[in-house]
């Protein structure tokens, strides 16, 4: 198998921006594009992850004449955090993605994102359907616009009982940021996050138990290096993590309520839907949005095209090379291409 061009921490083609959006400065990676330029990506990361979560498709972009703006979340790396929850919110990045367009003069963007980075782009581009043209998401399905609140301890007694980790990393006892502190214990947590194995056979997280804090903590139970990091990349990942913290992480599942008030003051025209054309790509070994998930999708998505790849939740580095052949076949066929789904 052919290898896959990839961002390194420190790679040249890096250039680092922020933009300041109502009194916070947003920090994102800027990589221009390698032809004439025909368009701008924002890239939108999930949790726990940074902008380098796109280190295998930005120079695939890039290569297709796209400028590539991989976004901090708030709570991650050079953004920094916040004490506000309502900063963690789908509508919040939504402004700062608008407020960052603004900044580097592009008029239309396409948005990418995986994971929470998925939710944040569905909603971005309903809110923003001037700006937003099109829109990819990997691993995470659309999510409708509900107009009863439900939370998500109702959520997992009723449909969806895999959720109940979202409970657990959310808790107002703070549980997973009353461990996670430190180097040894950042670095074992996002080693075993990532897919690292500890010789116990204990794993970092499933659906529904949550983080295993005793794994973590148990400096004696040796975890196995990632098999989708190199030792560079797992440095770097430690390091930014511990600038803020997993405080401003684990908040993005504490917002929940928030988003939902959001919800109800979209436009009408957008809460049956995202309008622009759509690319989702399922992860087929994902335990938590698992493939039934994304059924129906086309309903709310009428410009929908579908892909899947043999990968965990971490299709970006698990499966480079299937997931950007999906992406460049979408990029030309729709958002070049000029068709409304392949």
């Amino acid at each position: 198998m052919a290898t896959v061009d990839k961002l390194t921490p420190n790679d040249s083609r890096i250039q680092h921006g922020f933009t300041e959006v109502k009194g916070h400065n947003w920090h994102y990676l800027d990589i221009a594009a390698q032809t004439p330029q025909k368009g701008t990506v924002v890239l939108v990361h999930g949790w726990p992850d940074i902008s380098l979560a796109w280190r295998y498709q930005i120079p695939l972009l890039s290569s297709l004449g796209f400028r590539c703006i991989a976004l901090d979340c708030m709570g991650y790396g050079e953004t920094g955090t916040s004490s506000n929850l309502s900063d963690f919110t789908y509508r919040t990045h939504a402004e700062a993605i608008s407020g960052i367009a603004k900044a580097i003069g592009a008029h239309r963007i396409i948005l990418g994102g995986h994971d929470w980075g998925g939710m944040v782009v569905y909603r971005a581009a309903q809110w923003l359907p001037e700006l937003v043209s099109h829109v990819f998401s990997v691993a995470t399905p659309y999510m409708g616009v509900q107009e009863r609140y439900v939370s998500n301890e109702e959520l997992v007694k009723g449909p969806l009982p895999l959720f109940q980790y979202q409970v657990f990393v959310g808790s107002v006892e703070e549980k997973v940021e009353n461990v996670v502190q430190g180097e040894v214990r950042m670095r074992r947590f996002l080693t075993g996050m990532y897919g690292g194995k500890a010789k116990s056979g204990r794993v970092a997280l499933t659906p529904e138990d949550g983080v295993d804090l005793e794994m973590v903590a148990d400096e004696g139970d040796e975890i196995g290096p990632s098999p989708l990091f190199n030792e560079e990349e797992m440095d770097y990942y430690v390091k930014q993590f511990l600038k803020n913290g997993i405080h401003g992480p684990c908040n993005w599942y504490r917002t929940r309520k928030l988003n939902h008030e959001d919800d109800q003051q979209l436009p009408a025209a957008a809460k049956s839907g995202v309008k622009q054309p759509v690319l989702f790509i399922q992860a087929l070994h994902d335990n938590v949005p698992k493939p039934e998930m994304s059924k129906g999708m086309e309903r709310s998505i009428k410009h929908l095209t579908q892909g899947e790849v043999p990968a965990s939740h971490w299709a970006l580095w698990h499966t480079p090379q299937q997931t950007n052949k999906l992406i460049k076949d979408w990029v030309g066929g729709v958002v070049l291409g000029g068709k409304s789904k392949l």
